[in-house]
């Protein structure tokens, strides 16, 4: 650590529910020189519930570039800096990555301060497996990058959680069911901690329709967690070599019906995945 150098906190906030603030964290706001928030109006406002006066400066995606190295000068000089976000823990979808990669090159200390964490509060109350998973963050806007976005994670064995927003909720999860299949479990954590919490477990096109057929399910903000593709077990790894050796020597439906007498599995399960492997491999 540099000789002199201040300390950089990075403290969770409560995502709806002032109860989730910790002392700590209360502990840690009050003693900083400086709180760099993402939004300063709405932080202002949660520093002042808890009788907090604190110094505030803004950190937000269209200042970071140019603000990280004011705030990288203040911790060189010994300043003691509290970094925010608008809700949950900094850096998960929100801004300072370039304050806290800087830190660490610059010998200043980093130390986080846990608590509220909406993708984790959603995957450990989703009922789906919890030892392996993986964030995924904001799909793409548009319809294209989303679909290609999916398409990459069709085969993703872990169970992934992804974060979005009111006006595209009901788009995100018709891409999901047409992509990753209608029967995929999922759960759709909305208003996590906040008076509307939901938290509905169905399959991918039971959520679709639900959200269709309810306004009140489009309203707020929204983590899906969704269950991993299953691993393909040795038969279906066997189905394809023995289908991807046919497919180079005759037709689908000829190399279909083969593989079906090989293997002595129904002709359009093999007809069906020999589509997709002749698909693929084009």
């Amino acid at each position: 650590m540099s000789p002199g150098a201040g300390i950089l906190y990075v403290v969770a906030t409560p995502i709806g529910n002032l109860g989730d603030m910790t002392p700590r964290a209360v502990e840690i706001l009050r003693g900083c020189d400086l709180v760099a928030a993402e939004d300063t109006r709405h932080s202002g406002r949660l520093l002042a519930h808890f009788g907090i006066r604190a110094s505030l400066r803004s950190l937000h995606e269209h200042n970071e570039n140019e603000r990280t190295g004011e705030l990288l000068d203040r911790l060189a000089a010994g300043a003691s800096i509290a970094l925010i976000s608008d809700a949950g823990t900094p850096l998960v979808s929100d801004p300072g990555y370039q304050l806290v990669r800087g830190a660490h090159q610059a010998g200043v200390r980093v130390i986080p301060v846990p608590g509220a964490c909406s993708p984790v509060a959603a995957l450990s109350a989703s009922g789906l497996p919890t030892d392996r998973f993986s964030f995924e963050g904001f799909l793409p806007a548009r319809a294209g990058p989303r679909q290609r976005r999916l398409q990459a994670l069709e085969q993703e064995q872990r169970t992934m959680v992804f974060l979005e927003s009111s006006h595209r909720i009901e788009a995100s999860l018709e891409a999901m069911a047409a992509v990753l299949g209608e029967g995929r479990e999922a759960v759709m954590a909305r208003e996590i901690t906040k008076a509307h919490e939901t938290v509905r477990a169905a399959t991918l096109a039971g959520l679709r329709d639900e959200v269709r057929s309810d306004p009140d399910q489009r309203r707020g903000e929204f983590v899906l967690v969704v269950a991993g593709a299953p691993a393909a077990s040795a038969s279906d790894a066997e189905q394809d070599r023995v289908l991807g050796l046919l497919l180079a020597e005759m037709p689908v439906k000829r190399a279909a019906a083969l593989a079906a007498r090989i293997l002595d599995r129904p002709r359009n399960d093999c007809y069906r995945r020999a589509l997709a492997l002749r698909d693929d491999s084009e």
